[in-house]
This record gives structure tokens, sequence and C-alpha cells, in this order.
């Protein structure tokens, strides 16, 4: 019920049948598919809310509705589960071809998409499986906002290269061009809908089902810091315990959740840290 399959599928679809190459897309299809459900079955094993699964013409991609608040371990295993899917198809094309099931341009074929597929997919470019992976690292070291943004950033940087090395090496190819096209899109909306990610990772964060943060990352803020700019640093997958502190002098602490409740119950939107700090006292 939650998967899709996005028109531009279609139009691939239409002109593989045009030019007698149906077999082709079957196959191609199949890969995609089983790609797409190594994300989604993966997902599921750990109770993600699946938003939907969308099928393109090189790949997929399977949009959750969790908002980077999962264990690192659990997105790296969710976004590893597509790609690793390859293995046993190739392993499976060799069984076919060597048990005499399937001919030597069948398993050519299969063997040549779901590399293509792989390999594809594995480009660090957003939404794409490699561009998750980056995001992921990133997400290491910065917070939530900045790692993103970087991923929007490198991932166009990323964009521009394959499509300047497609132009060289195959300049009229419809399908490089359609696929192409749509990471633009997707990149432009993404980076316009950039701030609205991080609020839905705030809200996640505040309202969410709650699980218990081994790591602990304090921050130390001046007193006299917007509150929003204290959360532009929060980072993922750790809790931040708030060390206030006025003229190199330390006047309280708070908790990270106290900032969430004044920004988002409270509304208080412009307030300083030190407003939020008086405020409980």
């Amino acid at each position: 019920m939650k998967i899709r399959i996005h028109p531009l599928f279609w139009l691939i679809a239409g002109i593989s049948i045009l030019t007698a190459r149906f077999q082709e897309l079957l196959i191609l299809f199949s890969i995609i598919f089983i790609h797409e459900m190594g994300h989604g079955i993966m997902a599921h094993f750990f109770s993600w809310r699946i938003k939907k699964i969308l099928l393109l013409p090189f790949g997929g991609v399977a949009e959750m509705d969790e908002h980077g608040n999962r264990p690192f371990k659990e997105e790296l295993l969710v976004v590893l589960a597509g790609p690793l899917q390859h293995v046993w198809i190739a392993c499976l094309a060799v069984l076919l071809y060597h048990g005499h099931l399937i001919e030597v341009d069948q398993y050519e074929m299969m063997m040549g998409w779901n590399m293509m597929i792989l390999l594809f997919n594995l480009l660090p470019i957003w939404p794409l499986d490699g561009g998750k992976l980056i995001n992921l690292l990133f997400s290491r070291k910065y917070p939530f906002l900045n790692a993103f943004r970087m991923t929007i950033v490198s991932s166009i940087v990323f964009l521009i290269v394959f499509h300047c090395i497609s132009l060289i090496l195959t300049p009229f190819n419809i399908n490089i061009w359609a696929i192409v096209l749509y990471l633009y899109v997707a990149l432009w909306k993404e980076w316009k809908q950039l701030y609205y990610v991080f609020m839905r990772f705030l809200l996640e964060r505040y309202y969410g089902k709650k699980r218990i943060l081994k790591g602990l990352t304090p921050l130390k803020v001046d007193g006299n810091t917007y509150l929003y700019e204290v959360l532009e640093k929060f980072k993922r997958d750790c809790k931040h315990p708030l060390i206030v502190v006025e003229k190199g002098e330390k006047i309280g602490e708070l908790d990270e959740n106290e900032l969430l409740f004044a920004y988002f119950a409270e509304k208080q939107t412009n307030a300083k840290v030190k407003d939020i700090l008086y405020s409980y006292e």
C-alpha cells in the first residue's frame, strides 16, 4: 500500500517498450524493487514509521517519518540494507546461469544492471543511499542543521561533476538526462525545505517517542544567546545539558527539554537563554 511508482519510471518504461527492451525493463524493475524492499524490511524490523517507498527508473527513495532521531546504528543499517541486496542478486544470477536456467545475454544483462544500480545509488548525492551515508557521517561530528546543509551542498557539487562527466561520455543519453533532472529538482526542494526538516527534527525530539540517550554532550552557552541559536547546535543521537554562563561565569544549568518546551509550547521564539533560566528559578 505504501509503494509508489514515480511517473518518470513510466516514461522510461514507454521508451523501453518502443525500443523492444521490455525484458531489460523487467529485470531493471525487479532489481530496483528488491533494493527498496531491503530498506523497507530493515526499517520495519526496527519499527520505523514508513511513509512511502517511491520507485524510480534508477533506484528508489524510502521515505521514513522519523526525522533524524533514530540511533545512528539503526539508520546506518537501514541505508545499507538496500545496497546489500545486490550481493545475493549477483549470486542468484550466477546460479541461474550455471544451472542453464538463463541465457548468457540475460545473465550479462542481469549482472550489468545489478552493478549499475548499486554503483549509482552509492554516489554521494542526496537522496541516493550514498548521500544518506554522507549525511550520517556529517551528523556524527556536526549539529543536525549544519550536517544536513553540508549534505545538500556537497550533493550539488557531486551532481554537477557527475553531469559534466555524463555530458562528455554520453551527451545524448535520455535516461541520464532524466535522472540528472530529477536529482537537481530533488536537491532544490530539499534546500528550500532545510529549516522545515530542522523543525521536524526538533519537534520529533520534543513530542516524539522518548528513548534513553546514552550520549551526553553538554553545551556551554552565553546567557544572551537567543533560543533558536542554541537549538541550531543540537546534534542527533545525544542529549544536551546546557551550562549557562555570563561574562565567563556560570549562572545556571538547563535541560534541553526546558528549551524545547519554551520554544514550542510557550512560543518564546525570540527569548534569550537567560530569560528561560530565570523563569525556572
